[in-house]
């Protein structure tokens, strides 16, 4: 659940969002669309507790990103378009260590992996380097380790 309600964000005298409101329920899923400096990655940088807003306010998950970010940062996963990835790291190998990270336990970790490897339809690839993978295949690697790996609660 996301909730966004009058966000705003300055850089000096530039505003780069201006009061922007919206809701999203569990399960849906929708795109930020725009033109360049139209806010979008500002949107997502504030949503994942890594800027934080001149203005209003973002709740995800019943959770403020100003009052408890790191509550905020263990139940969002966010893929940017440049991915920073471990490239000698095979893709099932990547996927274990972000299970790791995200708290998932061991005795779930192997059944939490290769969940994602069938959804992302990453099995032809989860035994080679990632960095020896196509950009899509990388960027597909990089999808479920912020998603189907993220501990549920």
């Amino acid at each position: 659940m996301i909730e966004v309600q009058g966000l705003s964000r300055s850089y000096g005298p530039v505003r780069a969002l201006d009061r922007i409101s919206f809701e999203l329920g569990r399960g849906e899923v929708a795109g930020l669309l725009g033109p360049n400096g139209a806010g979008k990655t500002t949107t997502m940088r504030i949503l994942t507790t890594y800027l934080a807003p001149s203005g209003g306010r973002a709740v995800l998950c019943g959770r403020d990103v100003l009052d408890e970010p790191l509550e905020v940062r263990r139940k969002v996963g966010y893929l940017p378009e440049n991915v920073p990835l471990y490239g000698e790291m095979r893709v099932r190998e990547l996927l274990n260590f972000r299970a790791k990270l995200k708290d998932v336990p061991r005795s779930g970790r192997r059944r939490a992996v290769g969940e994602a490897i069938a959804r992302c339809r990453l099995a032809e690839v989860e035994d080679r380097p990632i960095g020896k993978l196509s950009r899509g295949s990388a960027s597909g690697s990089a999808w479920p380790t912020r998603s189907s790996t993220t501990r549920r609660s």
